[in-house]
Parts: structure tokens; sequence; C-alpha cells
């Protein structure tokens, strides 16, 4: 199953595009994408509810957020009310070491996303003050990096030994399915999200 990992809809402050129109374009374009994750910025959005787009469209719409930390944007999967009372998603300096602990214990998954870019990616807050024990997945196939992003974040993950998932980063329609994850198995809600994440058998692919 081909899943974006990364999308953001007019729920959060940079989102241009409705979930329902993002819909549309994967059918109208024939994306390969069975579906997606809308991962918010500083938020959970635990008050829409896409079921009817999902079978209306015959898509996987699925909810996860963007936290802020003092390593750069993570993605959170998995969210529970556990975890949103673990810390504070509006934060923007969240201790990294934090949210991949709160979040395995909560039973999600945290993944360092684009940690190639400048200022707002992990790759240079590596290289100042070192790695943090917990990371174990990041996001190596961003479809909003530009020129050498993805590649110091594959370089990253040779070096750790990470899995690297794919995302759009679309916060425009047009963005959506540039770059996603195949899972060996299918992935009916954000439990088995989780669990395949968790399990390390997924590639993040990148078609432009």
């Amino acid at each position: 199953m081909i899943l974006d990992l990364h999308t953001h809809s007019i729920k959060s402050d940079d989102g241009r595009a409705r979930v329902e129109t993002y819909c549309g374009w994967i059918r109208k374009r024939e994306l390969q994408i069975e579906g997606f994750v809308l991962t918010e910025h500083r938020q959970f959005d635990d008050e829409s509810d896409y079921r009817p787009l999902e079978h209306e469209f015959g898509l996987r719409i699925l909810k996860g957020s963007e936290v802020e930390t003092d390593y750069g944007h993570v993605l959170v999967f998995g969210v529970n009310d556990r975890m949103r009372a673990a810390f504070d998603f509006a934060d923007i300096d969240l201790p990294l070491g934090l949210v991949l602990e709160e979040a395995k214990r909560c039973g999600g998954v945290a993944v360092p996303c684009h940690p190639g870019r400048p200022r707002v990616g992990m790759c240079a807050h590596f290289a100042e003050r070192g790695a943090v024990d917990g990371v174990r997945v990041i996001e190596t196939r961003n479809g909003g990096s530009r020129n050498g992003e993805d590649a110091a974040a594959l370089a990253l993950a040779e070096k750790f030994g990470y899995r690297g998932i794919g995302g759009s980063d679309a916060h425009l329609v047009s963005q959506i399915g540039r770059c996603a994850t195949r899972f060996e198995g299918a992935i009916r809600n954000e439990d088995d999200l989780v669990r395949a994440i968790r399990s390390g058998k997924f590639e993040a692919i990148r078609w432009t």
C-alpha cells in the first residue's frame, strides 16, 4: 500500500488545500498513492471526520501531526489522548528526546521530517550537538526539498542506520503525492500505520 505520510490542509496555518480537493486531484491525475496522512502543524485535528470522503473516493485518510522540537520538525503518528497530555503540541521548542520517548510510551511513533532542511531539519542540529537516542526512522524523501536536502537526509540515514519514509509535505493541492511510502501490507488505520513504521518494512519513493 502506498501512502503520502506528510500533508497539510487548511487546518494548518500555511495550508492552502481542502481535503476533498486533495482527493479529487488524486483521482483526476490518477496518482499512484492510495491515501495520505494529514499532519497539521502544531496540533492534532480531532474534530474532522473524513470517513465520507474515504468512501466517496476510495482513499485512506489518516491523521497525525507535525510538531516543532529543538532538533527540527517531527511527524507524530498514532496520536491519542495520552500523547496529547504528555507534551504540548503547540510548543515550538519541544525536546526531541521527550517527543520520541513519549510518542513511543503512548503507542505512537515520532519521525523527524525534512532533516536536510536548514533550521527546521535535524542534520544541522546533529552537526552542532550530536545524535539523539531513540531516532529509528526519518523522512528521507520530501516533496518540498530543495537541491541537496534529501541527499543530506539519505546520508544521515546511512550513517546512523535509520529507515526512511517519504511524504510530499504538500501545502497546495498540486503538491500531493510527489513523495510517498510503500508498505508491504494494507494500512487500515493509525494503529496499522504505527505498527508498519515500527516494523521497518517500507520504502520511501519519489516520482517528481
